[in-house]
């Protein structure tokens, strides 16, 4: 309820420690790693890339994760609100919470195409478990024409009914609530998410091309080395964990006093690396097992992993559980992704939680069939939302909660031990790192292709 300009703290909590680990994994353990994480390895070279985005990872991601669960659950409001209400009790001007603002156009950007994405996955379902796939073996040309044929245009009616299947199921979960909706769900989808992917790691130490996947994911070349792949790492970082898109802000509103934040984001933070790393070597072992090059880009998992299926025993069960699972891994984060405008509305709107969650799922529904019509934007938002509106996030929220908020607050939230560590980095080495490879990354960038270059670049990722 609105009164006077503030608001009310938020009623609803994570029932237990386990549903909000499942939740928080869930919202970080998505397409972020199952998709992104490892078409970007394979762009840019494998271990030089996983290398700066462990670093990253740690050094940058994980204190700005714990920070933004403080700042959440300090508060106990929107993402939005949370941000304000710590900047007047600091005594600060809330035109801060333009960090928020600019966390939920991240948020909201990665979310439009986040789901159309899925609903590429959920096409390829059905050729996974049909076999269709055996058609393709050795044909890297008729892969490709098949994901071209899948998300043209002209496949518009289902692709449509996809999208909206996809959204749909993410409303309800997000319209039930915190408890009922967000927690059950992802209680449910993360341990069956966890089974799959273990048995996708059996099969590819079995069946595919393990020792290559594993060298190439260990593989340390000086070349690979640049400002340009150091901001991608940066974004991926960022991506994986929902740092810098008001997510675990949103998140962090509804932890229970007693809850450990230092504790909870390693456990966060560390389950978003095993997975990524997981999933990397899945891929690559059937990539790699039919000589395919890693290098694909966004259509990595549906044009070369469909070949390495295709020549595997159980090729069809195993591909309609990978895809399956992808699925699952994207439902789990477009429920976080949508909470965070969600949370605002119904906190500062009036508006009911189911009325909030249709009208958001209504407008990513509009813009995702804009983006079926011309998915080569979607390389475009990406860029825009990962490698600038994310990194940019993250900056401000080092500067917000390092020097901004007064110290005593966030000393409550963390505990002296981990404070002592954790305000040196988000005051002066995250603040710098993220300047240094923002600016530097994005300069190389457009050296090397040209500004024009670099956003045809973007636009054309998907082609």
């Amino acid at each position: 309820m609105t009164i006077a300009g503030r608001v009310d703290r938020k009623s609803e909590v994570w029932s237990s420690r386990f549903g909000f680990i499942m939740a928080a994994v869930g919202s970080s353990v998505g397409l972020g790693n199952i998709w992104r994480f490892t078409y970007t390895t394979g762009e840019n070279g494998g271990g030089a890339f996983v290398i700066a985005y462990l670093v990253c990872l740690a050094l940058i991601a994980f204190p700005l994760l714990a920070a933004e669960y403080a700042i959440g659950r300090r508060s106990g409001h929107s993402a939005v609100e949370s941000v304000q209400a710590l900047a007047r009790a600091s005594g600060k001007s809330e035109l801060w919470g333009g960090i928020a603002w600019l966390g939920m156009l991240a948020a909201f950007f990665i979310l439009t195409f986040y789901c159309v994405v899925s609903a590429w996955f959920m096409a390829y379902i059905p050729f996974a478990i049909s076999g269709a796939f055996a058609n393709d073996v050795g044909l890297i040309e008729q892969s490709l024409k098949r994901f071209d044929d899948v998300t043209s245009k002209q496949n518009l009616p289902l692709l449509l009914s996809y999208l909206a299947i996809f959204i749909g199921l993410a409303v309800a979960v997000v319209g039930r609530g915190v408890k009922r909706g967000i927690e059950r769900a992802s209680t449910l989808l993360m341990p069956v998410f966890i089974v799959v992917l273990l048995i996708l790691l059996g099969f590819g130490i079995a069946n595919g091309a393990f020792g290559e996947a594993i060298s190439f994911l260990t593989r340390v070349r000086a070349e690979d080395f640049s400002f340009s792949m150091l901001l991608d790492a940066l974004a991926q970082s960022f991506f994986a964990t929902g740092v810098g898109a008001a997510v675990m802000i949103t998140y962090g509103a509804y932890l229970k006093g007693e809850a450990d934040i230092p504790r909870s984001s390693a456990i966060v933070a560390l389950a978003d690396t095993a997975v990524a790393l997981v999933a990397a070597v899945v891929v690559f072992s059937l990539v790699f097992a039919v000589g395919s090059e890693p290098n694909a880009g966004f259509s990595l998992l549906f044009v070369n992993l469909p070949i390495g299926l295709a020549q595997m025993p159980f090729g069809a069960v195993i591909g309609g559980a990978f895809f399956l699972l992808a699925l699952f891994a994207a439902l789990a984060s477009s429920i976080a992704l949508m909470e965070v405008a969600v949370s605002w509305l119904d906190e500062r709107t009036g508006v009911t939680r189911w009325g909030a969650a249709l009208g958001v799922g209504f407008t990513v529904f509009v813009i995702g069939a804009g983006y079926i019509y011309s998915r080569e934007y979607i390389g475009f938002v990406d860029f825009v939302a990962s490698s600038l509106l994310m990194p940019l996030g993250g900056l401000l929220i080092a500067i917000f909660s390092g020097w901004i908020i007064e110290k005593k607050m966030m000393q409550a939230e963390f505990g002296m031990p981990f404070f002592r560590i954790w305000q040196p980095l988000v005051r002066w080495v995250i603040p710098i790192a993220i300047g240094v490879i923002l600016v530097l990354g994005v300069r190389e960038k457009m050296n090397e292709v040209g500004f024009a270059e670099l956003v045809d670049s973007a636009l054309t990722t998907t082609d």
